[in-house]
């Protein structure tokens, strides 16, 4: 073994030891959200805040340090180690990239962030309840004030959110996203409106009372499909679903259910899976390393997506499984044919729940929430205005306006998170798995027989070498180009879009 491998070593193993303590901190966080007693909140957020202090200082600390810089210059990121395997370079850069990152913010301002967040997630989850947007202002104002001092801690070229954008998709600028969505909104707006004039399709036998019991037995029954692996999985309830690996063999999501509902719990799950199917795809051996984690939120979001949507709003998919779904919910679907649920659970309406929007509106949703964030990490919206300007923008992009703030503006977790930057990644997330599916495509022009015989593995294991296996040995779009042979592109998408709704809607 040469100098630059045990160099390698040596800094993996110390960033393991920081990933440890993320683990701990990530399974604190899941308890918080599943099963921590409600008065626990207060301490939880001083453990949350002393963990965080921990890894920033294992990240940034002089051991840390001096190990990587055996590696690469710290000033000009230039690798010193040329006889490391190149994936193995690609992973120190990512590691100097992060260091970059991490020693821009102080250590008090990592904690104070953590505390924050911690409380703030409490106070959101109440006035959801209470759909009262006043309990959760003053949090939310604290957490932009910090974000808007985080954007200035990293540094930023154009736009200051350019620099929290780049915490959650390292390829993409608020310029690039804006163009993104310019290309996009004209596409689906046409379509909406070509769909509002012909006869609404009826779904109402999707709603009713559906037994809380089936809803997960039916759930468990779809991750055996996937391989969701239950002695290295969990599924759990939380207000918002969501995904948490806290190590290569402990993956947990978890669901909401509304009994009123029966589209809801299924597609949670579906996309919770595919998040979590991502990182138990991530090479185990890498662990604590770049090369063991995902390359980008919007990647990340390609994945869950493409389980929900994609294949789980397929037709084959449900060749399948419609047959179990009617035996979980006897009497609730005797009658209705295969073919009236799947127009049923493919219906585009607008509607006020980001994470239960069709496939059509949904990226409407990322544009609103991607715009009033620049809005108020720029100055140009003051949190005092947000139900306000929320209500507003889902006039003018889908038609309607919520009743309350519960529907409305309080509905995501992200920003008592201090996740300001994160949604644009739903949307890219759409847009990636459109170009990825085209391949995938053309390599299995046979997938929908096999998947309608129940066959969900092949999927799993062509994302597992395309994707999951690389971690962060490619940035997002030079994934993209190594899979596709293609550049970025929203094109992909749009005509997905235009021409699986023009044939469910018989469009001319």
């Amino acid at each position: 073994m040469g100098q630059a491998q045990k160099d390698y070593d040596k800094l993996h193993a110390i960033a393991r030891e920081a990933r440890h303590w993320q683990g701990v901190s990530e399974l604190l966080a899941w308890d918080q959200e599943t099963y921590m007693p409600q008065e626990g909140g207060e301490i939880r957020g001083e453990q949350i805040k002393m963990l965080a202090g921990l890894i920033h200082k294992e990240r940034t600390g002089t051991k840390f340090t001096h190990a990587l810089e055996k590696l690469i210059d710290i000033e000009s990121g230039t690798i010193k180690a040329d006889d490391l395997a190149p994936n193995l370079q690609a992973g120190v850069k990512a590691w100097h990239r992060d260091y970059k990152r991490e020693t821009s913010l102080p250590l008090s301002f990592v904690e104070d962030f953590a505390l924050l967040c911690a409380e703030s997630q409490l106070v959101w989850r109440t006035a959801k309840k209470e759909s009262d947007f006043n309990l959760f202002a003053p949090f939310l104002e604290r957490i932009v004030d910090m974000c808007r001092k985080k954007a200035d801690l990293l540094g930023y070229k154009d736009h200051p959110y350019d620099a929290l954008l780049d915490l959650y998709e390292p390829d993409m600028s608020t310029k690039e996203v804006d163009k993104v969505f310019a290309e996009i909104k004209p596409a689906i707006s046409s379509l909406v409106k070509s769909i509002s004039n012909t006869h609404p399709i009826d779904d109402s036998f999707l709603f009713g009372e559906f037994d809380k019991a089936q809803q997960m037995s039916f759930s468990k029954l779809l991750l055996d499909g996937l391989g969701y692996i239950s002695s290295r999985c969990r599924l759990d309830i939380s207000t918002h679903p969501f995904s948490s690996s806290l190590n290569p063999f402990d993956h947990r999501i978890t669901t909401r259910i509304d009994e009123r509902s029966l589209m809801s719990n299924i597609s949670s799950v579906l996309h919770e899976a595919g998040h979590a199917l991502y990182e138990m795809g991530l090479p185990a051996e890498h662990y604590g390393s770049p090369l063991g984690q995902a390359i980008s939120l919007g990647i990340h979001e390609s994945q869950s997506r493409w389980w929900e949507t994609r294949i789980g709003l397929s037709k084959p998919f449900w060749q399948h499984y419609y047959p179990f779904l009617q035996h979980h919910f006897k009497g609730k679907l005797d009658s209705i044919p295969l073919e009236t649920f799947h127009r049923a659970i493919n219906k585009v309406a607008p509607s006020f729940i980001r994470v239960e929007a069709d496939e059509v509106t949904y990226p409407l949703h990322v544009a609103l929430r991607f715009d009033m964030e620049k809005a108020l990490i720029e100055g140009s919206l003051a949190v005092k205005d947000v139900p306000d300007a929320w209500n507003s923008k889902m006039q003018q992009l889908l038609g309607i306006t919520p009743a309350s703030h519960a529907e409305g503006c309080l509905q995501d977790i992200h920003w008592s998170c201090g996740a300001i930057g994160y949604f644009p990644t739903y949307a890219l997330g759409n847009i990636f798995a459109a170009q990825l599916f085209d391949t995938f495509e053309s390599i299995y022009p046979d997938w929908e027989t096999r998947v309608a015989a129940g066959d969900l593995l092949f999927v799993r294991n062509w994302l597992h070498s395309s994707v999951h296996t690389h971690g962060r040995h490619y940035g997002s779009c030079e994934l993209l180009q190594n899979i596709t042979n293609k550049p970025f592109s929203a094109k992909p998408y749009i005509s997905y879009l235009g021409s699986k709704y023009t044939g469910i809607y018989e469009l001319e």
